[in-house]
């Protein structure tokens, strides 16, 4: 899209764009034959906007854009505490000798999980998606709904703090750990997911960090399988012979107690981000309400 310099600021129209993609008003323009959604472009064209003077749009521009600069600037702060914290827990992870097995410090092998179909409607029970797993441990960030309720009783219904592993994935994201927490709801992890619960001898915490270490990744992507780089997989028997480090508890809780603390300032930072986030959205839609 160009615009008409003339009489719009490009930056306001691509703001009062992201505001109305927000919107309920984008579905008219939307339609579904497949598996895929088509945007009908020229009706999208056609919708009414009205627009305040240059001068004025150029000012609305020069607000949300004062609190995005807050926003990119939290960010880089997360992104440096980030790299911090595996610093840091690198360089005490590093000196361990790392020669157990995993199967020595874990109860079984470890459990697929289970993807039934995904429902339309609510129905009391959720399903996890594989983006759960992130580089920084578990995030509910992509939740799907079960099909039945009589799932909740399910084998793959989840309790806090289990310790999840991605077992198929890209080669670069295949492997990530990370602890689950409680949602609210019943919650089942997927097929593409195993569960491995630790023995007495360490904890899913302390087993999550050791999961996601720079050593341990390249030891997971280099026994990921498949023939597609997009989907490999690995299997319960080669997680069950990585090797883990296992310290003294007072060592673990040294690991712990590091991690720890980065993650309270992270959490002060994502819940301001988060603030702040909403602060720019209520902006946009108090200052761009005219051109609705």
């Amino acid at each position: 899209m160009r615009p008409n310099f003339d009489i719009v600021d490009p930056s306001f129209l691509a703001h009062f764009l992201v505001r109305f993609y927000r919107s309920p008003g984008i579905w008219r323009y939307q339609q579904q034959t497949t598996g895929l959604v088509n945007l009908r472009f020229s009706d999208y064209l056609d919708q009414p906007l009205t627009l305040p003077p240059l001068t004025e749009q150029r000012r609305i521009v020069e607000v949300i854009d004062a609190v995005a600069a807050q926003e990119r600037a939290i960010e880089r702060s997360i992104a440096k505490l980030k790299a911090l914290k595996v610093a840091a827990t690198e360089s005490l992870l590093t000196p361990m000798a790392w020669c157990i097995p995993l199967r020595d410090v874990i109860l079984g092998p470890p459990r697929n999980g289970y993807s039934p179909m995904e429902s339309d409607v609510w129905t009391g029970v959720q399903m996890l998606g594989l983006g759960c797993l992130t580089k920084d441990g578990f995030s509910p960030v992509q939740l799907k709904n079960a099909p039945s309720e009589r799932l909740g009783s399910h084998r793959a219904i989840l309790s806090d703090g289990d310790l999840l592993i991605s077992r198929a994935n890209t080669r670069e994201l295949v492997g990530l750990a990370g602890v689950y927490r409680d949602i609210g709801t019943p919650c089942l992890y997927p097929d593409l997911m195993m569960r491995v619960r630790p023995s007495s001898v360490c904890s899913a915490e302390f087993l999550s960090i050791i999961l996601r270490s720079e050593r341990s990744r390249r030891a997971i992507q280099a026994m990921a399988q498949g023939t597609s780089e997009s989907m490999v997989k690995i299997s319960a028997g080669s997680v069950q012979r990585l090797p883990v480090p296992l310290p003294s508890p007072s060592e673990q809780e040294r690991v712990l107690g590091v991690a720890g603390a980065f993650d309270a300032e992270l959490d002060k930072f994502e819940a301001e981000m988060a603030k702040l986030s909403r602060l720019k959205l209520g902006i946009i839609d108090q200052l761009l309400s005219a051109g609705a």
